[in-house]
């Protein structure tokens, strides 16, 4: 398979599942009450932005194939360090299930906070004072948001609350 195939076919599976999402699952399985005055805080608002997006990277996906020459180089999908992928594969893994575990015990922007450091230095990013600065700063203000100005209750932890 080389590149211009695989960018057909996942920008063709992208729109395949935005167009799924937005005619078949969001209007059967997401309910929403009809008394939300504000469109951002109804419950189909961030599915159907997500599942627009979806479709538009699919379908820059699909553009992008189009430009290529027609006999692109094949994909190489040998990994030089087999062992370490797979170890980074458990870890994001034992990430996931820590932070499950996390989310009752200290509240939802405490357990974002370490999530994204944790996988932020898993996968060995090449800017480490800017993922620190991300980490902390995007889920206090995002807390701020929600709960200050949408007035949306954020689940806090048992330890530690957010005024």
């Amino acid at each position: 398979m080389n590149e211009r195939a695989l960018q057909m076919r996942l920008g063709l599976a992208a729109c395949a599942v935005a167009l799924f999402l937005i005619f078949v699952a969001i209007p059967n399985w997401v309910s929403s009450p009809s008394n939300v005055s504000n469109i951002v805080l109804s419950p189909l608002f961030w599915p159907y932005t997500l599942s627009v997006m979806m479709g538009l990277v699919g379908l820059g996906l699909i553009a992008t194939c189009l430009r290529l020459s027609a006999n692109g180089a094949p994909l190489s999908i040998d990994v030089e360090d087999r062992g370490s992928a797979q170890l980074r594969m458990i870890g994001i893994a034992v990430i996931m299930l820590v932070s499950m575990v996390l989310f009752a015990r200290v509240g939802m922007v405490w357990t974002s906070m370490l999530s994204y450091l944790a996988t932020a230095f898993l996968v060995k990013t090449r800017h480490p004072k800017t993922a620190v600065v991300c980490g902390v700063v995007i889920p206090v203000v995002l807390y701020a948001f929600f709960a200050h100005v949408a007035g949306v209750a954020v689940p806090q932890g048992n330890f530690v609350r957010l005024p």
